[in-house]
């Protein structure tokens, strides 16, 4: 394009990477990473939160301590009226059909403390830590620390069929979360040791530091970076570190090494894994059914509790081993000692009375009732299948429920490693789990706990990629031959060549300006030009653009500039040589950041013809 004017503007502009001059107050910030082409983000406030875990990881150890003294002392004043904070099973003792009213009055209690106190303490904790992570801005208050592990302790002490794990990842988050909002911290700050508190609480409950971890990472932080990793990685290796000293040494299910599975083995495992995940997608429905059931009852929720209460107390007439916890009954599946007509009781009386209960909002995590429901259906199946003992299909069949139900496989595969320490059968239990995790996703639109979320309105994308505006540069997409225009030029004389609809004066909605030397000299958008069409004939695009610059640089990711973008309040950047400012190297809009966007499309579900294919077309 010719340059109508001739004469070299006598302005510079202003070009910005970091901070503009018109933000202000808390808007004031740097508008891009420093060392943006690392392979991870980095920051030295990883070491102040990395600090702050270890604070949470003794803290959450003793949660948990807490919570099963808590789930002792009533579970002995309920089933045995005694007052000891032993951990014992209501099992060990009947009571008779007085059985029935314990878990009602748990379940009355319960109501009772979520209409009064909060109503976060319903259900099992999981879905309540995601939704303060989601819209809470990872905030919890003092009212769910305190009254969760309560509600949880009655209602586990009281005969509920539920486990621990879930209230005490709610407290530990709620613990870590207000310890959080003590310190100056960002929102993603405060979610990694919310998340640190809860994965505490698991590793201390369970002495599995790694499967907390993971747990963390699979279903909470939806990431990893190592701002979040490394402060969750440290609260859970203190807690584990200090567990010893609580709760006692060891495997909490430790189990005789099962032999090596071979190729045969292995399909068997794969399909135990296929029925774990049918049982998965049965139980989801259950508990959801329920709860469609307890919502159409006409009063109110606070009573929903005592109901659920009055089916287990049923269930645990019938069956004592379907009350509390069952840790004891978890140790007699693994070791093989439950049989028979037996396993087929525990498997439908625990499955009915957990959903019954948990659908009706009563406090209590779902970790352990799957572990028992899976182990019992791993048992039966075991009658049926030639190789190894009931014991092993029972702890294949456990982790594969687990990793369906929760769609957490690598969770359940190092979580029942490090409950029995049994290495010899990883391969059977990732065959299982994954086969589990394939029929959960492929027939269920989302898992147990996500389902939850999603009936409040909100949605959770589980998968993890890394975003192309990570990995494509704005060299990539960038528009490498832009249009210029002179700075001396009128802007009369402009309005009058986009308005005879030149291609490459009207491709973008702003212009880059030149001076004489082909030097970046400032920009000026389509606004810019009504705005001073009117005014002075003479006046020049120079006067009428902006020659304070925001621009990208084209080694740079396009995430990067697509944030200035929107700090800055631009739709488009010119993009200038990173060691010579003035060098206008390419321009980058809106479309081409869609661009960037169709191409992860296209790469997802564009399907190309098969090599054979394309030879046979070359050839041709």
């Amino acid at each position: 394009m010719k340059r109508d004017i001739r004469a070299k503007s006598s302005r510079t502009p202003h070009v910005y990477f970091g901070t503009m001059p018109n933000m202000t107050g808390n808007a004031k910030r740097v508008l891009v990473d420093k060392d943006e082409l690392s392979d991870f983000t980095r920051d030295n406030r990883v070491l102040l939160l990395a600090l702050m875990a270890l604070v949470i990881g003794v803290v959450g150890a003793g949660i948990a301590y807490v919570l099963v003294k808590l789930i002792g002392a009533i579970t002995n004043l309920a089933f045995y009226a005694r007052f000891s904070f032993a951990f014992v099973s209501p099992t060990a003792r009947i009571v008779g059909p007085w059985i029935i009213l314990i878990p009602v009055a748990g379940g009355l209690i319960v109501g009772v403390i979520a209409r009064y106190g909060s109503e976060k303490i319903r259900g099992h904790g999981i879905p309540e830590a995601l939704e303060a992570i989601l819209i809470g801005g990872s905030r919890m208050g003092p009212k769910v620390a305190l009254l969760k592990p309560l509600s949880a302790a009655i209602s586990i002490g009281t005969g509920g069929p539920f486990g621990a794990e879930g209230p005490i990842i709610m407290t530990g988050g709620a613990f870590g979360s207000l310890f959080a909002q003590l310190f100056r911290l960002s929102s993603a700050e405060r979610k990694a040791l919310l998340v640190a508190g809860a994965a505490a609480g698991m590793a201390a409950i369970f002495a599995t530091p790694v499967a907390a971890v993971l747990i963390a990472v699979e279903l909470l932080l939806f990431e990893w970076k190592p701002r979040s990793f490394i402060p969750v990685a440290i609260a859970s290796t203190v807690a584990a570190t200090l567990r010893p000293y609580l709760l006692g040494k060891g495997p909490m299910f430790p189990v005789h090494p099962h032999p090596a599975l071979g190729p045969h083995g292995m399909l068997v495992a794969f399909a135990v894994g296929i029925g774990a995940g049918l049982a998965s997608i049965l139980l989801t429905l259950l508990v959801y059914g329920m709860e469609d059931l307890f919502n159409r009852l006409p009063i109110h929720w606070m009573w929903w509790p005592a109901i659920g209460g009055l089916a287990v107390g049923i269930g645990g007439m019938l069956d004592p081993r379907v009350l509390g916890v069952g840790y004891d009954t978890l140790r007699a599946l693994l070791a093989g000692k439950l049989v028979g007509q037996a396993l087929g009781d525990l498997l439908i009386g625990k499955a009915l009375v957990w959903c019954v209960a948990l659908g009706s909002g009563t406090s209590g995590g779902v970790l352990a009732p799957l572990l028992i429901i899976g182990g019992a259906l791993g048992a039966i199946e075991a009658h049926w299948i030639s190789i190894g003992d009931p014991s092993l299909w029972a702890l294949v069949s456990m982790a594969a429920i687990m990793g369906g139900t929760m769609r957490a496989p690598f969770t359940a595969i190092i979580f029942a490693l490090e409950l029995t320490h049994d290495l010899n059968i990883m391969p059977a239990l990732l065959a299982g789990c994954i086969a589990s995790y394939t029929i959960t996703v492929l027939l269920m639109r989302r898992s147990i706990l996500t389902e939850k979320i999603a009936r409040r309105g909100h949605h959770i994308a589980c998968e993890y990629s890394v975003d192309a505006l990570e990995v494509l540069r704005v060299r990539d997409v960038m528009d490498a031959n832009p249009a210029t225009i002179p700075a001396g030029m009128r802007v009369r004389d402009l309005a009058d060549r986009v308005a005879q609809s030149a291609s490459r004066l009207t491709r973008h909605h702003a212009l880059p300006m030149v001076d004489d030397d082909g030097h970046l000299a400032g920009i000026i958008t389509r606004s810019d030009i009504l705005r001073s069409i009117d005014t002075a004939a003479e006046r020049t695009v120079l006067d009428a653009g902006s020659h304070e610059l925001v621009v990208a640089y084209p080694d740079e990711t396009l995430r990067s500039a697509t944030a200035r973008m929107l700090r800055c309040k631009v739709g488009r950047l010119p993009v200038v040589n990173r060691h010579a400012r003035h060098e206008l190297v390419g321009y980058l809009g809106r479309p081409n950041i869609l661009a960037a966007r169709l191409r992860e499309l296209d790469e997802e579900q564009l399907r190309e013809a098969g090599w054979p294919t394309r030879r046979h077309c070359h050839s041709a």
